[in-house]
């Protein structure tokens, strides 16, 4: 479904990605880890075309790398970004159907009935403004706006950050019943989350991939994962 090589992004004289090749397969959950400033954010930047970089990105077999960002949307490569960047002005339900006009005519596996299927806490809240939610709501919003786009490939930047525990296992646990439908390119640094719902996973360290493998394995290696991350961690296996 993606296939990334030699991905390089640099921001004046700061190299954020340097030479990244990655791969996510169609059914796939892939997970994208690593401590701040290793270059997560940036990748996913690149690939959804938002910042320039240089190497070759091919979606479904075609070449995107050339693409403005609303016309890789179009083609189903659809980024969820970290903050959320709900619109203020507009409500709940009109942030829902803003995802609507990247589908370019594709048939969609949800609806926004489904939406609020997954997420019951919008119900209440369709016709409040966005700068009247809070975090984890807007996290709602902005994942279910990402779905109602017909996405192909769903990139999902730091979907837990910020958030209370609490909104966090709501949030994973409509990404599991998502991961069934949409495959996903996801940028966490809860790893264990991650590892429990990716299939394959990549470490990233000062923009280069230092590990990769099957999530099991991967979550398998406590104190390697550690180190690339920059701290101690306790990585159970969840696969």
């Amino acid at each position: 479904m993606l296939e990334v090589r030699d991905l390089r992004v640099t921001y004046g004289t700061t190299v954020a990605v340097d030479g990244v090749d990655l791969d996510v397969g169609g059914g796939e959950i892939v997970a994208l880890l690593g401590p701040n400033g290793a270059g997560k954010t940036s990748t996913l930047r690149a690939i959804s075309r938002v910042v320039p970089a240089t190497g070759t990105i091919t979606f479904d077999g075609e070449p995107v790398g050339a693409l403005r960002p609303e016309a890789v949307a179009r083609r189903g490569l659809v980024h969820v970004p970290e903050g959320r960047h709900v619109f203020p002005n507009l409500s709940v339900h009109e942030n829902l159907l803003v995802g609507r006009s990247a589908r370019d005519g594709r048939p969609s596996a949800f609806e926004v009935d489904d939406v609020y299927d997954l997420f019951p806490e919008l119900v209440p809240l369709r016709s409040r403004a966005g700068w009247a939610l809070s975090g984890g709501e807007q996290q709602m919003v902005a994942i279910g706006r990402g779905l109602l786009a017909a996405p192909r490939l769903l990139l999902l930047d730091e979907p837990s950050l910020g958030l209370a525990p609490t909104v966090v296992d709501r949030v994973y646990a409509v990404l599991t019943e998502v991961a069934g439908r949409v495959p996903l390119l996801l940028v966490e640094q809860d790893t264990e989350r991650a590892l429990r719902l990716a299939a394959r996973a990549y470490v990233m360290a000062a923009g280069r991939v230092a590990l990769s493998g099957p999530a099991g394995e991967v979550a398998g290696r406590d104190e390697l994962v550690a180190s690339y991350l920059g701290r101690t961690a306790t990585v159970r296996d969840g696969a």
